[in-house]
């Protein structure tokens, strides 16, 4: 049997956001979250079909559309990525919102709104259009807060280093530069790699007792932010935002984004109604802000807010042959 998927593909501040808008697998209609687990139960060779080579590559990232279980959403969205299937992703959600407006995708509510039901809860985006254009999407993310300040850990090939974790729709390793770790200038992207790769199996004891406190199905600590000082005056940081196995975001990162400013206010760095501007390693930049405070389970946090731009590269139509070798696509270790 030959499968096959209509994909819009586009980029977000430089990251890749494939939005599959044609072919996907049908779902009860449930809310996404348990939609999300049956779709990694019997589908999750779709996810790696459009991921992973031939088809993808270790940045690639996506996002399907699903009809709304909630009655305040517009639409529902399962993102996808090599690294698995996200609660929430920033990036893909500017991307999906400027792919659903521009190619008609979606006839929101309310012009200029989208509201979108995800596994890690609703979102609700603006955005602005120039002519047929969408120029710009502000997402308000879901709450966002500092779990675990300040824990020490010794990485091989760094050595004892400190780090906080952070929740922005994903858990966060967040670190800082210290004396273990001088920052991201002169680090390659191989290092960061290894870096994080390590960092992540050595928080793993620590990281599996990180569970949301309000949905204790998201728990773990898989993605690491890598943060420093601005370097002009075009932001207020920079980050390298790495997921995956070998995964590091052209973008900023949008849950990364979240969650290092729910650290900053964690620590009374960022006060509420503050900006910070966060650029990516190819210098791109979001604009994030802290919208307000909340409380999350016993955790002092922040709505968040994102603003960023996206654009739509082509239009995808995607074969995947059932007898057909490599139809569920491989990565290189």
């Amino acid at each position: 049997m030959r499968h096959r998927f209509f994909c819009i593909d586009s980029h977000t501040c430089g990251n890749p956001v494939r939005v599959v808008a044609g072919g996907a697998p049908l779902l009860p209609h449930l809310p996404i979250f348990e939609r999300r687990n049956l779709f990694l139960r019997d589908h999750d060779w779709v996810r790696t079909a459009l991921m992973f080579e031939p088809r993808g590559h270790d940045i690639m990232s996506g996002a399907i559309l699903y009809p709304a279980f909630r009655e305040d959403c517009d639409f529902a969205a399962l993102f996808i990525e090599v690294s698995g299937c996200l609660p929430m992703c920033g990036a893909g959600t500017i991307g999906l919102a400027t792919v659903a407006i521009e190619e008609g995708l979606v006839t929101p509510k309310t012009p200029g709104r989208l509201t979108i039901e995800t596994p890690a809860g609703r979102v609700d985006v603006e955005y602005a259009m120039q002519g047929e254009r969408v120029a710009s999407v502000r997402l308000f993310n879901v709450p966002s807060f500092l779990h675990s300040a300040d824990i020490a850990v010794d990485v091989p090939g760094l050595g004892p280093l400190v780090v906080d974790i952070a929740y922005g729709g994903n858990f966060y390793a967040v670190i800082e530069p210290q004396e273990s770790w001088a920052g991201l200038d002169g680090m390659s992207a191989a290092e960061i790699v290894t870096h994080s790769r390590a960092l992540r199996e050595a928080l793993a004891e620590i990281g599996e007792t990180v569970v949301h406190p309000e949905d204790d199905r998201i728990r773990g600590v898989h993605h690491a932010i890598w943060c420093d000082g601005p370097d002009g005056p075009d932001c207020d940081g920079r980050d390298a935002v790495f997921y995956g196995d070998k995964a590091i975001d052209r973008s900023p990162g949008g849950t990364g984004t979240s969650a290092r400013m729910a650290q900053l206010h964690g620590k009374g760095r960022l006060a509420v109604g503050e900006s910070f501007r966060n650029k990516s390693l190819i210098g791109t930049v979001f604009e994030g802000r802290a919208e307000q405070a909340v409380t999350v389970g016993a955790y002092p946090g922040i709505l968040p807010s994102i603003g960023g731009w996206a654009r739509i590269t082509g239009h995808n139509t995607i074969l995947v042959d059932d007898d057909a070798p490599l139809r569920h696509g491989f990565q290189i270790a």
